[in-house]
């Protein structure tokens, strides 16, 4: 789960993490209503779960009032990378000398959380990673014992010369990672992190995501979400026991199983294809998933093929056959689908498919082939 920027610097500033004041607005006539009009320097930020804002035109300063109101009306129905702009952040602006990035994710190889940190913030850590990684410095954090104090500290004088600064760093750091655990957190990051010229270190921007799994027991943070469409099917379908992600390809994918998708999909680019998501209906037979299942596929208007891949072990591919027999009769629709079947009762599944019309195949790269012959026509 993903919350906009405005909303992890709410969480931030009850942390205690130093944030600018700012203002969330729908519209025009909120910016007028709720922007003082001391004639501040202020920026309007697009508020989008995306990055690269400021490239596509998201992020504008205004020196007064009358031209926060100007920006906000440029950017408030913007489209960026496919999303549209529906609220603005309009923020204080900040003076700064230096910025920073620092962030902590979940780090699978050393099996705890790793703090990332570098000199080079404002800019995409994906970027300084790839061309100059020599300049990010990152910590493994002992799940048992935390972020320690001189942890924090040996990672901020690397930052900040000055004693003064490094403390205040540290400190964020701190807070940070509290953050981070006490919210069932995958990622924070505060990117940039500023030194102003009044030596004051604040965080300007910041970036947060949750684990779905852990939402039960978070409440509040389930309280901010606000799913874009596609996250919505993924919502759903999650609720009716599929595992689905949308992709940008052209060829959907039903398989049961989360590595026979991965197979699946991995066999579609081998022949020059692109998968349009991974839905793994799971291990059951019912015929109602196989439906359910065939509705969100269909409901991406980039699909114009369907590969389905059942190897039948719990799940019967009799079953299956039915289930998509019983879509297909429900859904109007001129995809064409592709299916192979294998494993119990693969026999009586071919079977019931064949006597409905389809084209059935032997194999997983034979499915792939046609599938993606299908798109094509």
């Amino acid at each position: 789960m993903k919350i906009h920027e405005y909303q992890a610097r709410n969480l931030f500033r009850k942390y205690g993490i130093p944030v600018p004041d700012g203002v969330v607005c729908h519209s025009v006539e909120e910016v007028e209503k709720n922007v003082p009009g001391d004639d501040k320097l202020r920026v309007v930020k697009a508020q989008v779960h995306v990055g690269g804002r400021g490239k596509a035109g998201g992020v504008k300063l205004a020196k007064t009032k009358a031209e926060a109101v100007e920006k906000a009306g440029q950017i408030l129905g913007m489209d960026i990378k496919g999303l549209t702009v529906e609220k603005v952040l309009v923020a204080d602006a900040v003076d700064i000398e230096k910025e920073f990035y620092v962030g902590l994710i979940n780090d699978r190889n050393t099996k705890s959380v790793t703090l990332m940190a570098s000199a080079e913030g404002g800019v995409e850590i994906e970027e300084v990673a790839r061309v100059s990684p020599e300049k990010i410095i990152k910590m493994s954090i002992d799940p048992t014992m935390g972020l320690m104090d001189w942890q924090a500290r040996k990672i901020a004088l690397q930052l900040f010369s000055d004693p003064k600064e490094m403390r205040q760093a540290a400190a964020i750091l701190v807070k940070l990672y509290r953050l981070y655990v006490e919210t069932d957190s995958s990622l924070a990051e505060i990117n940039p992190l500023v030194l102003t010229p009044d030596k004051r270190v604040m965080a300007i921007d910041g970036k947060m995501n949750f684990d779905d799994n852990a939402l039960f027991r978070q409440p509040e943070i389930l309280k901010m979400r606000e799913a874009t469409e596609d996250e919505k099917k993924e919502i759903e379908a999650n609720e009716k026991g599929l595992s689905y992600i949308k992709l940008d390809g052209n060829i959907g994918c039903m398989v049961n199983g989360a590595g026979l998708a991965m197979a699946t999909m991995d066999m579609i680019k081998l022949y020059g294809g692109e998968p349009a998501n991974f839905l793994d209906i799971g291990g059951s037979s019912s015929p109602q998933k196989v439906v359910e299942a065939m509705n969100i596929l269909l409901s991406d208007t980039n699909v114009n093929a369907v590969m389905i891949n059942i190897f039948g072990g719990i799940t019967r591919c009799d079953d299956v056959a039915r289930g998509l027999v019983t879509a297909l009769k429900e859904i109007d629709t001129d995809i064409p689908v592709v299916i192979r079947l294998s494993g119990t009762n693969a026999k009586e599944g071919l079977e019931i498919i064949r006597e409905f019309g389809l084209p059935t195949v032997s194999t997983m790269s034979e499915a792939a082939q046609k599938a993606i012959e299908l798109s094509r026509g």
